[in-house]
Order: C-alpha cells, then sequence, then structure tokens
C-alpha cells in the first residue's frame, strides 16, 4: 500500500509544558479518529520560550520530560507513530539539545535527532538570536524507518543548508521532515520557496509542522505548515491558525520524480580550482 495519512499538528506553544502536553495528547486523540497513520508536531513542541532562565527551571532530562512521556503515551493508546518535532532537553553542562524524536505506535522511541545547526544572528532591528548559547549543537544527520517509508529528521534552521537534505535522501530517505518555529519575516520571505526547493532537489515528500502565531514569550512565528510533493507542488498549506490537518500522500510519487529527474544518481564529487 503506498498511500499513507499524515496527521499535521500546527501549535502556538507557551512556555507551560504541562499545558502544551495536554494540547498534544488532545490532537493526537483527534488525528487518530480521522485516520493518520503518521503525526507531526512543530519544533519546541513542549516548551518555546526565549527567556534562558526560565528555560533552565523547567527544561527536564527525558526521562522526566512531561511531555515526551504525554506523547509517548497517546501514540501508544492510539496505536499511531509520531514524530515530536522537537523538545529543549537537559543534556550536558549549562546547554540543551534540541531534539526530535520518532514514536512508533507502542509508544517506544524509535529516533533521536539533534538539530546540527543554529541560529545565531543580529539582525538590522536590533533583534538579537543567539540559539548557542542554550543549545549545543548536534553532530550526525538520521534516518529512520516506518511502515510505510524512511524519515530523514531535520529542525527548522536545517532547512538552508541544502547538503543535508541531499546526504538524507541519498541515505534512502523518501519522506523529509522540517518540524520549525519561522519567524515572520523570514517565512513570509522564504519558507514556502526553501521548502519546495528541497523536495524538487531530492525528489522527496517534504514535511514541516510549525509553530504560528503570537507566543507567551513574546515572540511571533508563521506558521503555514506545509506538505510538498517531489515535484514541488504544496499538496497542505496550515495558513496562520493554530489546529489540525489531515493529508494523504502517494508514496510512490518519490520513485517516479526520481525517475525522470535522477538528480540524487548523477551527482558527482568535483574540485574547486583555487582563484
Amino acid at each position: 500500500m503506498s498511500t499513507l495519512r499524515l496527521g499535521i499538528v500546527q501549535t502556538n506553544s507557551g512556555i507551560d509544558p504541562a499545558a502544551n502536553a495536554a494540547m498534544l495528547v488532545a490532537a493526537i486523540a483527534k488525528l487518530s479518529g480521522e485516520g493518520a497513520q503518521l503525526l507531526l508536531t512543530p519544533e519546541m513542541s513542549g516548551l518555546l520560550d526565549r527567556d534562558r532562565a526560565r528555560i533552565m527551571t523547567n527544561v527536564r532530562s527525558e526521562a522526566d520530560d512531561v511531555v515526551l512521556a504525554a506523547v509517548c503515551a497517546a501514540a501508544a493508546k492510539h496505536d499511531v507513530w509520531v514524530e515530536l518535532g522537537s523538545l529543549a532537553i537537559r543534556a550536558d553542562g549549562d546547554r540543551l539539545a534540541n531534539r526530535s524524536f520518532v514514536i512508533d505506535a507502542q509508544g517506544q522511541i524509535r529516533a533521536r535527532y539533534d538539530k546540527i545547526h543554529l541560529f545565531d544572528v543580529d539582525l538590522p532591528t536590533g533583534e538579537r538570536h543567539r540559539e548557542s548559547s542554550t543549545y549545543r549543537p548536534g553532530a550526525s544527520a538520521v534516518t529512520v524507518e516506518t511502515p510505510w517509508a524512511k524519515l530523514g529528521l531535520t529542525i527548522c534552521y536545517d532547512l538552508r543548508f541544502a547538503g543535508l537534505f541531499a546526504a538524507l535522501a541519498g541515505a534512502g530517505a523518501q519522506i523529509l521532515t522540517v518540524p520549525a518555529a519561522f519567524t515572520r519575516p523570514t517565512g513570509e520571505a522564504h519558507w514556502h520557496a526553501l521548502l519546495r526547493a528541497r523536495a524538487i532537489e531530492t525528489g522527496s515528500f517534504v514535511v514541516a509542522a510549525a509553530q504560528t502565531g503570537t507566543h507567551a514569550d513574546g515572540r511571533s512565528t508563521y506558521g503555514h505548515s506545509l506538505v510538498v510533493d517531489p515535484w514541488g507542488s504544496v499538496l497542505l498549506d496550515m495558513g496562520e491558525a493554530a489546529g489540525t490537518a489531515i493529508c494523504d500522500i502517494d508514496l510512490e510519487a518519490v520513485a517516479e520524480t526520481r525517475a525522470r529527474i535522477p538528480a540524487l544518481a548523477h551527482a558527482r564529487p568535483f574540485a574547486l580550482d583555487p582563484a
């Protein structure tokens, strides 16, 4: 069977992990009732907060994280797979991991991915982001087998690094996931173009569950959770409202598209001559 029913959760996560956990559990119940087989949630689904001191008081290890425990239990209860887009997880020293989890229908963690590329920037508006002051970067790209297809895992800012997506697709991933909390200005300028480009370049489905709206910590995110097919067509755009959506995808489109444009097979190593 080549059809997979995706359930997408678009959230306006806040600074209370227990409230965020309850919202995710309700979304899993709703989407499973609509026949979703694989559910996907945004980056920082359990806690979205730019106050570093407050983050450090709320973040827990995997073993003690209430959101992870709640989602694992809900996945098992409703017999669905869940990609929990990411959580802030206490890792080592004074920095955290921005970690994605793939959870199977028995509530077991099948894969973990720590965000590789961290967003550090000073904007002309005076806004300053230093993700690396709170989070440590991951070091490994991750794929994971599911009953339907192999997933390649990325998180948010990773979207700007085409080489990561090429590597995941080259390793056999047919669905590339991009849970995100894109800011409104960068989302308006680049979100759709980048996601469509990554799908076209790799001949893969790209699924991006996103944060949306104005959050309790004061930031604003773009929303527009997308599902893009291997030809670059947008199959689902959730706009800016928080909520859930269903999207059916035909996985045979991956092989068909890669046969029509075999760019992955044609990639060649090359040298760059010095100027």
